[in-house]
């Protein structure tokens, strides 16, 4: 099946292209971007411009921040396209309610992507905590902001959602985990004085869960969330790719690899069926942070 991708940055470069170009699935046909694309693949400055002298290609995936994504999306849906989206799957949630709507409407597929479920090791924990009590939950999940997205002022914006960006990816595994639904109690959020999105949060869920999401991390990064259950303790390290019960290896890889090839054969599997995929999950925990959150004043930050 012939693809598009628009926005090609450094999400799109690491991830999707490799992805796609050793997908059995899909054939890259042509980019979107106002700052040149790949060589050998059509580009154009324009979504409509693609749409229009493209009717060939007949999947979208978009890799842009999620403020501009919302029109580009609305767009391909409209032309009959099938949708993909990067996480977040919209700026807001009335958003990606609107494409739900529309995809529906037009008889197309809508993917909303949350590329951290696909960790190695996250379906063994799934199928380990169901049917148990959880008593406590721990999640830890610190990177440096400077080493995943360079000079992205984009993520400081509004609707850029700042810490949250990676807070999500571990709140999209927490909501897939979990034998029962967790919602907010508490959030502290600390916002940078020259910035309008968070640089770090912390988070009380109900289950008797804490979360702390920071951007400021340096050295090795944190990705951990660990739980004590009524027939033992449960963590997951490394983002989710390696699980430990009981304080022993218990499956997982130990690297990061195969969430996008994953997620871009859920994408061919959801076409061909004709299916939807539109968990808004982990969004409604983020947007609820920021209903409940304290806002804090913190230094100013700087790329």
């Amino acid at each position: 099946m012939r693809i598009a991708l628009a926005g090609i940055g450094k999400i799109a470069l690491d991830q999707h292209v490799p992805a796609i170009s050793s997908s059995p699935d899909w054939a890259l046909a042509a980019t979107v971007s106002r700052h040149g694309g790949l060589e050998g693949v059509e580009n154009f400055a324009r979504i409509d411009q693609m749409l229009a002298a493209r009717p060939d290609i007949s999947v979208v995936s978009l890799c842009l921040p999620p403020v501009p994504r919302f029109a580009m999306a609305q767009a391909a849906l409209r032309a009959g396209r099938h949708v993909m989206l990067e996480k977040p799957p919209g700026a807001t949630l009335a958003e990606v309610h609107v494409l739900r709507d529309l995809a529906r409407a037009q008889g197309v597929s809508l993917y909303a992507t949350w590329h951290s479920r696909e960790a190695q090791a996250v379906a063994a924990a799934r199928a380990w905590l169901a049917g148990r009590v959880i008593h406590e939950g721990r999640i830890t999940w610190r990177e440096d902001v400077r080493v995943w997205h360079p000079g992205q002022d984009w993520i400081f914006e509004a609707g850029g959602m700042g810490v949250f960006d990676p807070g999500i990816n571990a709140l999209s595994i927490l909501t897939h985990i979990l034998p029962e639904p967790v919602h907010v109690t508490e959030a502290e959020l600390d916002f940078p004085e020259n910035r309008q999105a968070p640089i770090a949060a912390r988070l009380a869920l109900s289950g008797n869960i804490a979360a702390d999401f920071d951007f400021r991390q340096q050295g090795p990064q944190t990705w951990d969330m660990e739980f004590v259950t009524d027939a033992g303790r449960l963590a997951l390290r490394l983002g989710g790719n390696v699980l430990e019960i009981d304080g022993r290896p218990a499956g997982g890889a130990g690297t990061i690899m195969g969430e996008y090839p994953a997620l871009y054969a859920r994408m061919a599997d959801l076409v061909r069926k004709g299916a939807s995929d539109v968990d808004l999950a982990p969004m409604v925990l983020v947007a609820d942070a920021f209903t409940r959150g304290r806002r804090n004043l913190v230094e100013k930050f700087e790329f």
